[in-house]
């Protein structure tokens, strides 16, 4: 009987999609993928190494491992993704459990670094992260009415708190007609959402023809028949042109959803960070998408303690989260990453004001979120339908305002039709729990 494998994948959902390569690869070689890893032979750790907490969870996950493999549950402990790229000799320093430490650019040989590790092997190799490989079969993870649909990889953009370009090398688009074909395959294998996912997805197309190409791409994908809603995530603000907000407005498949992480508003503090901008051309755009894309649901992200940033800059990102009203936020301390700028820049802020400052920030916006989701009492959404949770003893779905993994959820009830995952089905709203809509089916 072939040995066994099981994959924990750690961070974005980026990470993810080489994860469900990789199981692709396992697969075609023979081996048994297994949903609990402490039920595998070997297992594989596909990391990440963004941040610090993120850092933290990914040895966490390993030293957990190394425990059942002291106890003879599983046999062999395989590090990939970012963390293994970043630290690459250390982590098998670190960790004598661990059997195999490969870069992202070895994530095609995963099978023969599987094996080899059962057999007794160590492995430490790390290509060029350029040959991380963007083609190839997939076993999806996620539920199989929805995807993730990674059509770049790496970064240009070279924001000064961040490692991806250190990580990830820089950014490379795949081939159009590439990620169309892999968008027909998942839609013929059930899926009905994808999620349009990169580092950053406006910039597609540029290095490969010479002009950005998203909008192009959007329009094809929304040809696909079966295909019924597709998402963008990871949007620059500098590269959201009229022709894609064009685009997301006229093509019904596309939900009117934005994801523009913005990081923060202060100009100051942006130049900083090596981005644009400041409050009031960024209060513009977002005016501007919103009177391009009317009933538009905007997410944004940002960091709050960013080195240098006084209690006025704090101030003025406070007043701009009042101003803008993200419908959809999330707001992070600052982490101090190792070999990026930001972490040898002067006046680094103590952790404790940071964390309040995020705090501060996520409250603001929890009040922002239930003003939101009180006007949706009385309306009728289109719910996708994702399960039934029996604690709640109703369904549940998402909305076209709800991204998967990161966004609330729409419980409901049901009458004698029963839906099934995957259907999607209209939802009168009549209350909200916290940030989550309920209703009943209609």
């Amino acid at each position: 009987m072939m040995s066994s494998v099981g994959i924990v994948s750690l961070g974005c959902a980026k990470n993810r999609v080489d994860a469900e390569m990789m199981m692709y690869q396992l697969n075609q070689a023979g081996f048994q993928l297994k949903e609990d890893p402490a039920m595998a032979d070997a297992v594989i750790v596909n990391t990440c190494g963004f941040i610090e907490s993120a850092k933290q969870e990914s040895i966490d996950e390993i030293l957990e491992l190394a425990q059942l493999k002291k106890e003879g549950k599983i046999k062999a402990i395989i590090v990939t993704g970012c963390l293994a790229e970043r630290y690459n000799t250390e982590i098998m320093k670190e960790l004598e459990e661990v059997d195999a430490v490969i870069g992202i650019g070895k994530n095609a040989d995963i099978a023969d670094v599987v094996q080899k590790a059962l057999d007794g092997e160590k492995t430490e190799v790390f290509p060029d992260k350029m040959e991380l490989p963007m083609e190839g079969g997939r076993v999806q993870s996620t539920e199989r009415h929805w995807a993730y649909l990674k059509i770049a990889d790496g970064c240009d953009n070279c924001c000064t708190y961040c490692a991806i370009p250190l990580i990830r090398g820089s950014f490379r688009s795949r081939r159009m007609e590439n990620i169309i074909e892999e968008a027909e395959r998942l839609v013929r294998n059930g899926v009905k959402e994808l999620n349009v996912i990169a580092q950053d997805t406006t910039r597609y197309g540029e290095d490969l023809y010479g002009e950005l190409k998203l909008a192009e791409l959007l329009r094809k994908l929304c040809k696909i028949d079966g295909l019924q809603w597709i998402r963008v995530l990871y949007c620059y603000p500098d590269r959201i042109t009229d022709e894609l907000l064009d685009t997301i407005r006229e093509e019904e498949k596309i939900v009117k959803y934005i994801d523009l992480p913005l990081q923060h508003c202060n100009g100051r503090v942006l130049r900083a960070m090596n981005r644009r901008g400041d409050k009031e051309s960024l209060l513009t755009l977002v005016s501007h998408i919103r009177e391009k894309i009317p009933g538009v649901v905007l997410r944004t992200t940002l960091i709050a303690g960013f080195p240098g940033e006084t209690e006025e800059d704090f101030e003025e990102l406070s007043d701009f989260v009042a101003q803008t009203r993200f419908e959809r936020l999330g707001c992070f301390a600052y982490s101090q990453e190792e070999d990026t700028p930001a972490a040898l820049l002067p006046d680094q802020i103590d952790e404790d004001v940071k964390n309040r400052r995020a705090e501060i920030i996520s409250e603001q916006e929890a009040l922002i979120i239930d003003s939101w989701c009180e006007d949706q009492v009385g309306k009728e959404l289109d719910v996708l339908v994702d399960g039934f949770d029996r604690y709640a003893d109703c369904w549940f779905g998402r909305s076209l305002f709800d991204a998967p993994e990161v966004d609330p959820c729409v419980f409901f009830t049901v009458g004698e039709t029963k839906p099934r995952p995957g259907d999607i089905v209209r939802v009168h709203i009549t209350d909200h729990i916290d940030c989550d809509l309920t209703g009943e089916m209609l």
